[in-house]
C-alpha cells in the first residue's frame, strides 16, 4: 500500500495521521497545507527532485474526524497534506568497495527497495550496482508496477525481467518474495538481507536469510539463518572470502592425504604387475602415513588465503569437491610419485641390492616426495615460488618435524630394526632429494597450462 496510518485520540477530537510515498498520499489528498489548490501536482515534482538527489522522502498528511472509524481504510481519502521529510542514509565508503569485490568474484548484487526509483537509481549509481545514468533501460530501476504487470503477463516474461534487472523499487514485501523465488528459478544461489517485518517472506525464501542484528526487527532475525551483528554488508563480502578460505584449505588436506594415498597404491600395484616384491612393508606404509601426514594435514588447515578468494568464480552448489581439477592433479601427482619410486625400488633390485636395503631406500624418497608435496599442496593455481615461504610457519615445522622423525627413526636403535630402515650416504641423500623435487617441477608445469588455458 506504500503507506501506514494511526488514529489518535486528543482532548476534543479523533485525528487520523498517515505517512507513506509522496504520490500515494497526494492520490488520497484533496488539499495540501500552504499550497494552492491547483499547485498541488508541484509537490510530486519537488519530491521528485528530492529522490533524484539521493534522499529517501516521507510524505505526512492528516484528517481529523468525528469519529473512530468501524472501517479506517473507508476514512483514507480527502486528507491533507502537512508536508514531506527527505532523509538521507550516507554509504559507508566500505560498502562500496565490498560491492566491488562482489562483482569481481561473480557474486551478482540487486537493490530491492521500497523507496522511489530515483532515489533507488541514484543510490545504486554510486554502489556500482546501476552501471549508466536512468536513460539506459537496462539498468534503470524495476517498479513495483512493472513487476506486478510481468507477472499478469506470466512466469517467463516476470523471470525474464527479474534476471535482466539488479535494481527494484516501490517493492511491496510480497513482490520481494516473488523476485527471490524467480531468481532460485533461474538456478542462482540467492542471499537475502533485512531488517524489516516486509523482509521477512524474502528472507525465508532465500536459500540464505540475512537479518541485521542491531536494527533489525524479532520478525526478521527469527526467519533469518544468520544475523548481522554489525549491521554491516562489507561484514558479509568478509564472511563469503572466510568461507572460500576454509572450503579451499580443505581441498587441500583431502588432496594431500588422496594423491599420497593413490601414489603408494600405485607403488604396490605396479611391483606386483611387475612380479616385484613389495616395495614397502605393512609397518612401513603406517609409519609413511604417520609420519607424514601426521601434522602436515593439521597444518594445511591453517593455511592463510591465497589473496584472490574473492576473484574466483562462484562454485555451484552441487559441484562435488572431486571436480575436474582436483582429479587432474590426483592422478598427475600420484602417478608421479609411484611411478618414481617405483623405478627407483626397481632398479636397486635389479643391480643387486637386498630387499631390506631397497625398501629402506624407497621409504625414504616416499617420505621425501610427501614432505616435498605438501608446498604443492598449498595452493591449485598459484606457483609455489609466489607463495609465502614462511606464511604458515605450522605447516613449514609439520614438514621439517616429519623428516627429522624419520631421521631419528633410521638412527635409533630398535626401532630401526622394527621398521627396517637404516642410514644412508649423503650423496644417496642428495640423488633422493633431487628425485623427490622433480614433483614440484612436475606440478608447476601444470599450474602453468592450466592458467594458460584460463587467460
Amino acid at each position: 500500500n506504500a503507506y501506514s496510518a494511526s488514529i489518535n485520540r486528543f482532548e476534543n477530537h479523533i485525528e487520523l495521521f498517515v505517512k507513506g510515498s509522496v504520490e500515494r498520499l497526494l492520490s488520497m489528498c484533496d488539499r495540501a497545507i500552504g499550497v494552492p489548490a491547483n499547485k498541488i501536482h508541484n509537490i510530486e515534482r519537488r519530491a521528485e527532485q528530492l529522490a533524484a538527489e539521493g534522499f529517501r522522502v516521507l510524505g505526512v498528511a492528516h484528517r481529523i474526524l468525528h469519529d473512530v472509524p468501524y472501517n479506517p481504510k473507508a476514512s483514507m481519502e480527502k486528507l491533507e497534506f502537512i508536508g514531506m521529510v527527505a532523509m538521507i542514509d550516507p554509504l559507508r565508503p566500505e560498502v562500496i568497495d565490498a560491492v566491488r569485490q562482489c562483482r569481481e568474484g561473480g557474486i551478482k548484487v540487486a537493490m530491492i527497495t521500497g523507496d522511489h526509483p530515483l532515489t533507488a537509481q541514484v543510490l545504486a549509481k554510486e554502489l556500482g550496482i546501476a552501471r549508466h545514468g536512468i536513460s539506459r533501460s537496462h539498468d534503470a530501476p524495476v517498479t513495483g508496477l512493472q513487476l506486478k504487470q510481468a507477472s499478469d503477463a506470466g512466469k517467463e516474461t516476470f523471470n525474464k525481467l527479474v534476471n535482466d534487472r539488479r535494481v527494484f523499487a516501490r517493492v511491496e514485501p510480497r513482490q520481494k518474495m516473488q523476485i527471490v523465488e524467480s531468481l532460485i528459478s533461474n538456478g542462482e544461489f540467492v542471499a537475502v538481507t533485512g531488517d524489516g517485518v516486509n523482509d521477512a517472506p524474502a528472507l525465508k525464501h532465500a536459500h540464505v536469510g540475512i537479518a541485521m542484528g542491531n536494527r533489525g526487527s524479532d520478525v526478521a532475525r527469527e526467519s533469518a539463518e544468520l544475523i548481522l551483528t554489525d549491521d554491516n554488508f562489507s561484514s558479509i563480502v568478509q564472511g563469503i572470502k572466510q568461507g572460500r578460505i576454509v572450503y579451499n584449505n580443505i581441498r587441500k588436506v583431502i588432496f594431500l592425504l588422496i594423491s599420497t594415498g593413490a601414489a603408494e597404491m600405485t607403488l604396490v600395484v605396479l611391483s606386483i604387475l611387475m612380479g616385484m616384491p613389495l616395495p614397502l612393508l605393512p609397518l612401513q606404509l603406517l609409519w609413511l602415513n604417520l609420519v607424514t601426514n601426521g601434522i602436515q594435514d593439521i597444518a594445511l588447515v591453517f593455511e592463510p588465503e591465497e589473496g584472490h578468494e574473492l576473484q574466483q568464480a562462484p562454485r555451484k552448489p552441487d559441484e562435488p569437491i572431486f571436480n575436474r581439477l582436483m582429479l587432474q592433479r590426483v592422478i598427475l601427482n600420484a602417478i608421479v610419485m609411484g611411478c618414481f619410486a617405483f623405478a627407483v625400488f626397481y632398479w636397486q633390485i635389479s643391480n643387486g641390492t637386498d630387499e631390506n636395503s631397497a625398501r629402506n631406500i624407497t621409504l625414504l624418497l616416499m617420505v621425501l616426495f610427501e614432505n616435498v608435496h605438501v608446498f604443492n599442496s598449498r595452493s591449485e593455481t598459484i606457483s609455489v615460488f609466489q607463495q609465502r615461504f614462511f606464511g604458515n610457519p605450522l605447516l613449514l615445522f609439520g614438514m621439517l618435524s616429519a623428516q627429522a622423525v624419520h631421521i631419528a627413526a633410521m638412527h635409533t636403535p630398535g626401532l630401526n630394526s622394527i621398521l627396517m630402515v637404516e642410514p644412508v650416504s649423503l650423496s644417496l641423500w642428495g640423488q633422493l632429494l633431487l628425485i623427490a623435487l622433480l614433483l614440484i617441477v612436475v606440478d608447476e608445469l601444470h599450474k602453468l597450462w592450466l592458467n594458460s588455458r584460463q587467460i
